[in-house]
């Protein structure tokens, strides 16, 4: 088997992703920009060739690349980063090259903020009401249907990028005057916490592993306001969360593929409420926490679901596992070796500073902690977070 990894060497973990292909026979070609010599040693053993471009932006150099792979080895059989950045070009590589898995026809949908709900609303799945503006006249004539506050976000983004909470008639001309020049799509605000369904399905499309992840505040919040937040695996993943997440995956039909989708949980209601899709792992060290979270290791079965259609382990939430972060421009009342000491290697199972990249949303510094119990994680990330 002939599989294209592109960009290998970022985020840091994904490296793993190549190492257990590797394990298993297959021809692990990677694909970046960076210089051979500063990718990790552990990845460059991992790699049966890489090639190297001066620019990953630029599809002539990219598509060579793939077609100096072709004539090296054969038939390229997958393609694959992982990362949210590369979606776009990965479907057209394997549009271009006839390669399995989402194609040019596919990949809007997972995209595009606006048919996102499409989808969720063919799934069965309530949505918060949204559209796509390009005038200050669209906007006001949205909003006389659903009130302020209405948030304001691209119609293709991540993360909370470029992302506005806006609760009056002035900061909507303002947003007008000074936006980037995206395409918008208005929602309006829903009050409530974030859970995730995350999992992964096999190439006929069965799910092989899932979980579910509450963050302690939106990540909006997080990024516009400079906070620090928190965000854990459930043990227990409620059930009408387990039924909106199995709909909205029947809807997408994936095949072979990590997933991760966005839901409200409404306060005052309690209800589900779905915000997005991401046709990918989630971001940061989340698949580390699945792995902290069932002892288990997910780059591992991964590989074998790609290799072999088969996901072999078995996984029982036996944990939550959480992400803590911390931001350098905080004073904090317990240092680095303050948590180290009070918490140990039973509960602290990774830490580590965090690319500039995700840094807004996630922090400059992270924690993985994990237990059994709920408690001991909030205690555990309130210690981490105390300010001196």
């Amino acid at each position: 088997m002939n599989f294209v990894y592109i960009s290998p060497h970022f985020p840091p973990n994904y490296a793993h992703f190549c190492r257990h292909l590797s394990y298993l026979g297959v021809n692990v070609l990677g694909l970046a920009d960076e210089r051979y010599d500063f990718l990790a040693p552990e990845l460059r053993s991992a790699l049966t060739e890489y090639y190297r471009v001066n620019d990953m932006h630029n599809y002539d150099e990219v598509l060579r690349a793939l077609g100096y792979f072709t004539h090296r080895h054969g038939k390229i059989d997958r393609i694959d980063s992982h990362n949210e950045y590369w979606l776009e070009m990965e479907a057209q590589l394997r549009t271009d090259f006839n390669i399995f898995g989402m194609k040019n026809q596919d990949i809007l949908k997972a995209k595009k903020k606006s048919l996102m709900k499409q989808v969720f609303t063919q799934a069965g799945v309530p949505v918060a009401r949204g559209r796509v503006v390009h005038t200050l006249k669209d906007a006001k004539k949205f909003i006389k249907e659903t009130g302020y506050p209405v948030v304001a976000k691209p119609d293709i983004g991540v993360g909370a990028a470029k992302t506005y909470k806006i609760e009056n008639a002035a900061q909507l001309e303002d947003f007008f005057a000074t936006k980037p020049d995206l395409e918008y799509i208005l929602e309006e605000f829903v009050s409530g916490i974030i859970q995730t369904f995350d999992g992964l399905v096999d190439r006929d499309g069965n799910l092989v592993f899932y979980t579910s992840h509450q963050y302690s505040q939106g990540i909006m919040e997080a990024v516009n306001q400079d906070d620090l937040i928190f965000y854990y695996s459930l043990r227990e993943i409620p059930q009408d969360l387990e039924d909106a997440g199995r709909r909205v995956l029947k809807a997408y039909d994936l095949r072979e593929r990590f997933f991760h989708f966005e839901f409200f949980r409404t306060e005052p209601g309690n209800q589900i409420v779905a915000l997005e899709v991401n046709m990918r792992p989630p971001g940061g060290f989340t698949t580390d926490m699945f792995n902290y979270a069932n002892d288990i290791d997910i780059y591992k079965e991964w590989a074998h679901v790609v290799v072999f259609n088969k996901f072999t382990a078995e996984y029982n939430r036996k944990y939550h596992s959480c992400y803590v972060c911390r931001k350098y421009n905080r004073q904090y009342r317990y240092s680095h070796d303050d948590i180290l000491r009070e918490f140990g290697e039973c509960c602290i199972t990774h830490h580590d500073s965090i690319s500039g990249v995700f840094s807004a949303a996630l922090g400059d510094y992270g924690y993985l902690i994990r237990s059994p119990e709920l408690d001991d994680i909030f205690a555990m990330a309130a210690y981490i977070h105390e300010l001196a």
